[in-house]
């Protein structure tokens, strides 16, 4: 059992790259903001102490972020592994994923980028905007607000991954297509 990383900027595509590898490699596609939505919606315990943070304004601790995460990977330990998509955000976060895959015996094998330009992505969050319902998908302040808070908080994780020789960077510009085959050729050196 494998477990894979897919990073990058808002709009650089994850989520939808994520729905084609899931299929192709027999992956978990685990998404951090929909299994917040799962738990919340579902009111759950994990859901309803995660309720209390978000309903102050604040950001939800890790622990509970972890084992969330723990939850839905041992609900699906009948696949070929995971995709994470949107997690980890920080190098402490990181190293909480890597001991719960150590401790389920999952192989992490690495962690692959997407990189674009942030004017193209502005754009194709734009677009998503106009059928996401989200209120931060129409205002370009709150996407670029987004890039700087990407770029403080979670872009130390390239060098963090590159350091354990665990960091692929794949070119997110083009068509889907391009982008997907050229996201299955770096997973399939790293399988």
């Amino acid at each position: 059992m494998i477990a894979i990383i897919l990073f990058g900027k808002p709009g650089a595509g994850k989520g939808t790259q994520a729905q084609f590898l899931k299929e192709k490699y027999n992956l978990t596609h685990i998404s951090t903001g929909d299994v917040f939505r799962y738990n919340l919606k579902n009111g759950t315990d994990l859901g309803k102490q995660a309720k209390v943070y978000i309903d102050k304004g604040e950001l939800v601790p890790d622990e509970i972020t972890i084992d969330m995460l723990a939850d839905e990977v041992e609900k699906n330990m009948d696949k070929a592994g995971f995709l994470f998509d949107g997690f980890p955000r920080t190098i402490m976060q990181a190293e909480a994923l890597e001991k719960l895959l150590a401790e389920k015996k999952i192989a992490f094998v690495g962690t692959i980028g997407l990189d674009a330009d942030d004017d193209v992505l502005v754009a194709r969050i734009l677009e998503r905007g106009k059928t996401s319902g989200r209120s931060d998908d129409q205002d370009e302040e709150k996407i670029r607000n987004r890039y700087i808070e990407y770029n403080e908080k979670t872009a130390p994780l390239i060098a963090y991954y590159e350091q354990k020789g665990k960091y692929t960077s794949v070119n997110g510009m083009g068509t889907i297509e391009e982008i997907t085959q050229r996201l299955s050729n770096a997973i399939d050196v790293l399988v």
